[in-house]
């Protein structure tokens, strides 16, 4: 992106007046930077540029773009050019790029390219049909099968060939039997340490760790992750190999899920496309709706506050206090919610850990509650006009409400992970909201225990 900016000026120049000289530019640059240079370009001028490059050197540079960016340029490029360009993609590549398409020029571009090429058109309705955060949608449909009982030699013969058809780095061969099944993986390694004449089942490898097309893409992440894998097979009931998922995929579904996660620990609903490129009107929807709703929910705040106005008016100084106990409670809430989204999300954490987090929590929200105690205590009888029974209610309403929070921010991903909705929906928002309101009821009863004389002398009940 920085060379992108540094040369952005005149490359874009020399891109607009004389295309061919894009044939230099490949020698000199990565087609990673002249996407980026591309994708600065307005969708017309982009699309103007692509139309008139060759396929072979557009496809490198296309296929690089944002999904979004490609789905702005490609409806305004002539049909036939997207379509040669899709058929150079690679196959997972090319179906998240129909998936971003308007289906009706989705419908025509797929038609040109049943044309240009079938087998292409045809893989990218095998992915298209799974769901779209599924390892079926995911997965690749190009990777190298062969028989088991083929020497090494024709196995490595078999990589070569798909090699030069195929953009995809290999990792791996699969043998499959004659009904189609994987029984047996081996890597590129097996293949160069073992002897040419070798037959390929004696260094095939049969304990196959593999995903289901309908698990959701962060299983995978998670399954890749454990057993430190590369790339890892799509299988269907009847073990028969449907597509593989490498690596790269997965680091943008970590990349990708990360940043839904962290905005909606926020409060902010995801963003579909980057924050430049998101309408000021969409940015108006997708914060508002939950300001909004949290602004809804502090109602009940303001609710709990009037209703326990008398004790307030009665409590010398209490109202200064309010926001610091509060406080204390949504911070800790929003630090126990965190780590247990986190866990979950990378299978730390599973729902059957409940009773130990719950139980950990306490504890833990028992032992910050006191560290904190000890200075609300010694901060109230700082000011000669307060009375000791006042910093003992503080300090035992910051017990009170710190465990509160670490117990509510803990348990609340984890039912919501329970009825099927996201656990990051449990955002820092929403727990202190929820915590402001029980921090005050807390401190309410506690100072109705603590200063009961005062609180009686007022007239309260």
């Amino acid at each position: 992106m920085r060379l992108a900016r540094l040369l952005g000026p005149d490359l874009k120049q020399v891109l607009k007046e004389d295309p061919d000289q894009v044939r230099e530019l490949f020698d000199e640059i990565h087609p990673e930077d002249l996407a980026d240079i591309v994708g600065e370009l307005d969708p017309d001028e982009a699309a103007q540029l692509l139309s008139r490059l060759s396929v072979e050197y557009a496809a490198p540079i296309f296929e690089r773009l944002e999904e979004e960016e490609q789905g702005e340029i490609a409806p305004l490029m002539p049909p036939e050019s997207v379509a040669q360009i899709a058929s150079e993609m690679a196959p997972d590549d090319r179906a998240d790029f129909f998936s971003v398409l308007p289906d009706e020029v989705g419908d025509v571009i797929l038609q040109k390219l049943e044309r240009v090429d079938p087998e292409a058109a045809e893989e990218v309705r095998e992915i298209e049909k799974w769901p779209e955060t599924s390892a079926g949608h995911l997965m690749t449909t190009a990777y190298v099968h062969i028989g088991p009982d083929v020497t090494v030699r024709s196995a490595i013969d078999a990589v070569r060939v798909h090699a030069e058809n195929h953009h995809e780095n290999v990792y791996n061969i699969y043998a499959i039997d004659s009904n189609d099944r994987l029984i047996g993986i081996a890597s590129l390694r097996d293949l160069l340490l073992a002897t040419p004449l070798q037959p390929l089942r004696e260094i095939l490898r049969t304990n196959i760790i593999s995903v289901r097309p309908t698990e959701d893409q962060e299983e995978v992440a998670r399954r890749m992750a454990k057993y430190d894998l590369n790339v890892i097979p799509v299988v269907d009931d009847r073990d028969m190999i449907l597509g593989v998922i490498t690596v790269d995929d997965i680091i943008d579904v970590l990349t990708q899920e990360q940043t839904e996660d962290v905005q909606k620990l926020g409060a902010i609903e995801p963003l579909d496309v980057p924050y430049f490129r998101t309408s000021f009107l969409s940015f108006i929807k997708k914060r508002g709706v939950w300001l909004f709703a949290l602004f809804f929910g502090e109602f009940f705040t303001q609710t709990a506050l009037r209703h326990y106005d008398p004790v307030f008016e009665a409590v010398k100084g209490a109202a200064y206090y309010v926001p610091l106990l509060i406080s204390a409670g949504g911070n800790s809430g929003s630090q126990s919610s965190t780590l247990i989204i986190r866990g979950l999300a990378v299978g730390e954490i599973k729902l059957r850990d409940w009773w130990r987090i719950l139980i950990r929590e306490t504890f833990m929200g028992l032992v910050l509650g006191i560290g904190l105690a000890v200075v609300g205590f010694g901060r109230v009888l700082m000011y000669p006009e307060q009375h000791t029974n006042f910093a003992f209610t503080v300090a035992f309403t910051l017990v009170g409400i710190v465990m509160t929070g670490c117990t509510v921010g803990a348990m609340m991903p984890l039912v919501l992970k329970k009825i099927g909705l996201d656990p990051a929906t449990s955002s820092t928002p929403f727990i202190a909201s929820l915590v402001d309101v029980l921090g005050i009821v807390i401190f309410v009863h506690i100072a109705k225990i603590i200063m009961a004389n005062v609180i009686a002398a007022a007239g309260v009940n």
